[in-house]
């Protein structure tokens, strides 16, 4: 994957199990078992995602078979003893179903996936229809990017940018992903802001500074152009 910054459609499948409203329990399951998904969107009319049913919808029936549950029990898992009564995916699945737009960023697909706790999200256009599947191993892409790319993608838009001069002060090393900045620069505040932006940069894990603040030995360079300290140049009378 190259330096730009990477969006859903980037990373989603396009060929996409669903369900229809209809399907019956059993018909669920096998299309889990056969594609190897714990989730499947349920669609209507011309693809548009209604609800996903999962595996966690399907769970309660096996849960509540043979047990029957105390009036503490019942207030509490309403929900789930209503599922382990039905039978179709438009009884199973919840809705309205949570998703994602092809535009999105992966940080974007990936914040909403740890919020809802969930495994994979539908990608839908602006009408609601299914465009695709995304989930937590394609948001993870990110992280097979050479090491290299990441380095050079770093030296381009954070080093120039925040230690512009000279170019060679900061070095860049980028070995499995964890990115060490070396060398001296003229300001240090500025490392907790290098921090954030090598972090945002697409592939990397982790980052680390071996930076230090201008050399003490050196002296800074004066204007040899203008007066010194403490003397008023002089002029010449007309």
């Amino acid at each position: 994957m190259d330096g730009a910054l990477h969006i859903v459609s980037d990373v989603m499948a396009q060929r996409v199990v669903a369900v229809g409203r209809e399907a019956t329990f059993k018909e669920i399951v096998r299309l889990m078992q056969e594609w190897k998904v714990s989730a499947l969107p349920v669609l209507e009319g011309e693809g548009r995602v209604v609800g996903v049913v999962s595996e966690a919808d399907l769970l309660p029936k096996e849960e509540f078979r043979d047990s029957d549950p105390d009036r503490s029990t019942q207030l509490r898992r309403l929900s789930d003893l209503a599922k382990a009564g039905s039978v179709t995916a438009g009884e199973l699945m919840t809705s309205p179903a949570l998703t994602v737009r092809a535009n999105e960023t992966l940080a974007q697909a990936a914040r909403t996936m740890a919020h809802a706790k969930v495994k994979r999200l539908p990608v839908v256009d602006e009408l609601g229809v299914l465009q695709g599947i995304v989930s937590r191993a394609d948001l993870l892409k990110v992280f097979l990017r050479d090491d290299e790319d990441i380095a050079e993608q770093i030296r381009r838009e954070v080093v120039s940018y925040l230690f512009p001069s000279p170019a060679s002060a900061v070095r860049v090393g980028v070995r499995d992903g964890i990115v060490t900045l070396t060398g001296r620069i003229r300001d240090t505040s500025l490392v907790p802001v290098a921090a954030r932006l090598v972090r945002a940069v697409e592939g990397v894990v982790d980052v680390t500074f071996d930076l230090s603040g201008p050399d003490p030995s050196v002296a800074p360079s004066i204007d040899a152009s203008a007066p010194s300290p403490g003397r008023e140049e002089s002029t010449s009378p007309a």
